[in-house]
């Protein structure tokens, strides 16, 4: 599996549960000048490629600088940020789909914040089974 750099109009339509499938989307929130979001980035892939065979989870970026509210509007501080967001194709569109941002770590990793165990256990507790 891949990593998708997802867009602004991407981001609106997992929101707002235009979905055609129920699938758990992992979202990594980064920002080109922040150097935890770079050493950050193989560990994500990496993870996503473990779940390459999973039809019910995909993995996205998205880049802070498009959009510099969108930190406001999804109720996070600074990046790196990984939400997990279950559209529900069911709902009415421009319903809000649920979403779950990874809780900040206690011991944070010197190096890419997120430590691999925690990423990996969060997908575990929020994704679609």
């Amino acid at each position: 599996m891949s990593v998708t750099r997802i867009s602004e109009e991407g981001l609106n339509q997992i929101l707002n549960n235009r979905v055609l499938a129920p699938v758990t989307c992992v979202i990594k929130f980064y920002s080109n000048n922040c150097h935890m979001c770079h050493s950050l980035q193989e560990y994500y892939l990496d993870i996503s490629n473990q779940y390459e065979l999973d039809p019910k989870i995909v993995f996205y970026a998205y880049n802070v600088d498009d959009d510099p509210a969108i930190e406001k509007r999804l109720k996070f501080t600074g990046v790196p940020t990984i939400l997990a967001i279950n559209p529900n194709p069911d709902l009415p569109p421009r319903k809000p789909a649920k979403f779950v941002s990874m809780p900040e770590p206690k011991d944070p990793h010197k190096k890419t914040w997120y430590k691999v165990r925690d990423i990996k256990k969060f997908i575990e507790e929020e994704r679609i089974k």
